[in-house]
């Protein structure tokens, strides 16, 4: 089921998983910004734009997850 941008994002910083692409992404609601990694490296410095496809794709497709989760991170599958 999909992740809804509206209320979530507006009151709290929200965290995706997106398996079949092994990314992960983190909605900062302060900075109004989303953060991307992918499994196996570091949170990418840059924040990716709003109408990123993927990004939307794990909307769409991804489960949300804890914060703790995210900053673990996940290891690549081989």
């Amino acid at each position: 089921m999909g992740i809804n941008k509206g209320r979530h994002f507006e009151k709290r910083d929200v965290f995706v998983d997106y398996p079949f692409e092994e990314v992960m992404y983190r909605w900062d609601h302060v900075e109004r910004k989303t953060y991307m990694r992918f499994y196996g490296e570091e949170e990418k410095l840059k924040p990716i734009p709003h109408d990123n496809r993927l990004f939307n794709d794990a909307l769409l497709f991804g489960d949300e997850i804890s914060r703790d989760q995210y900053f673990a991170g996940k290891s690549p599958k081989q």
